[in-house]
């Protein structure tokens, strides 16, 4: 009885913690944060932005890092991947942030994220101003 429990339970986390989407903006795949956005302030030291700050302290109080991770692909991908794949301007952060809100499945891959909508979109745009300052130099 406790294995059927705890496989139940394994399930239903890897099926809540995936990190996908049901349409993503195609054309902001491809772009990216090199020149610094107004949204992002530029900072030589990310972790001196208090965007990095901000969406630090909030991700650490959620679930997130249940699914997460920053340098690696867990259930949902990495942060320094979807880093990576967007930009960091106004449009894309809210299109990000309405995604962690509402969930979604489809751009990483076949496992759902689900929906965060006990989350603000103010917080969820701060978490995601976090990991967009993770990208790559």
């Amino acid at each position: 009885m406790k294995k059927m429990i705890v496989v139940i339970s394994i399930s239903l986390m890897v099926y809540a913690c995936g990190n996908q989407d049901t349409g993503a903006a195609k054309s902001s795949d491809s772009a990216s944060i090199t020149n610094a956005p107004k949204s992002v302030p530029a900072v030589k030291d990310v972790t001196e932005n208090p965007d990095y700050s901000a969406g630090l302290e909030l991700i650490a109080k959620s679930d997130c890092l249940t699914c997460h991770k920053i340098d690696e692909k867990l259930i949902g991908p990495a942060y320094r991947d979807v880093a990576n794949k967007y930009t960091a301007d106004d449009k894309t952060i809210n299109m990000l942030a309405n995604k962690v809100i509402k969930g979604g499945t489809g751009v990483w891959g076949p496992v759902a994220m689900p929906p965060h909508s006990a989350l603000s979109t103010e917080d969820a745009s701060k978490m995601i101003k976090y990991i967009l300052l993770l990208k790559n130099k």
